[in-house]
């Protein structure tokens, strides 16, 4: 026997065992390296189905939409009430109970009235929205503004009497006579209905304001007022 050849063969074979050993290795590496990515890839897909969602569309609070639109008109002037009236007032100069001289004035006045409502008034909780249909709650009608249109309002007589003897006092007399007449304008306006025909207009322009908006349904609420006075 060859002696170089009997002292390789332990070599030989250790040399055997290792490749063996290290394709075992190598086998078991791979397998666990695919058991591994299988297993990560099944933790992922749970992890992904665990934290899965869904956008949904935005939802928007319309209701909100449509007070500041609403709020945005402020006062709603509906019914303009136009009233002239002649006003005679007059005062005396007296000494006692003596009268000494009496002024007279008379004026042509012409009133205005404005009736409307205060849709600042409006809030979320007037305005309910279900489908298709919206109903809102309006707010009492009021007087808004009420004034003498001094553009088509004189003096139309102007008289100190006797001597001139009455005070003379045609500013004070006007002021009185514009405040009388105001008084009566605003009576006879209240008397006729300004604010009922108020709610009606209000109602028949709040739907047409919504009607812009594509609802098809509008219900308009309206409030009965309680009294009707002029505003200070």
């Amino acid at each position: 026997m060859n002696p170089h050849k009997s002292s390789l063969f332990p070599f030989q074979l250790f040399k055997h065992k290792l490749l063996a050993t290290g394709g075992g290795i190598a086998i078991i590496t791979t397998l666990g390296l695919v058991i591994l990515w299988q297993s990560s890839n099944y933790l992922l897909k749970n992890i992904t189905n665990l934290f899965h969602y869904q956008v949904t569309s935005p939802q928007v609070d319309t209701s909100h939409l449509i007070v500041e639109q609403i709020q945005n008109i402020s006062e709603l002037t509906t019914t303009v009430f136009v009233m002239d009236a002649i006003v005679p007032t007059s005062s005396s100069r007296k000494i006692g109970d003596i009268v000494l001289g009496e002024t007279k004035l008379l004026y042509l006045a012409r009133g205005k009235v404005k009736a409307g409502l205060d849709l600042s008034q409006i809030t979320a909780e007037n305005v309910k929205i279900a489908d298709n249909e919206i109903t809102i709650q309006l707010p009492a009608p009021q007087i808004l503004d009420s004034k003498i249109d001094v553009n088509h309002s004189q003096v139309y007589d102007y008289d100190r009497g006797f001597f001139n003897l009455g005070p003379d006092n045609a500013t004070e007399l006007q002021t009185q006579a514009q405040r009388q007449t105001l008084a009566k304008v605003v009576d006879t306006a209240c008397n006729q209905g300004i604010l009922d025909q108020a709610n009606e207009r209000a109602t028949l322009i709040i739907t047409q304001l919504l009607q812009t908006g594509g609802y098809e349904n509008i219900i308009v609420n309206t409030t009965k007022p309680e009294t009707c006075v002029a505003n200070q």
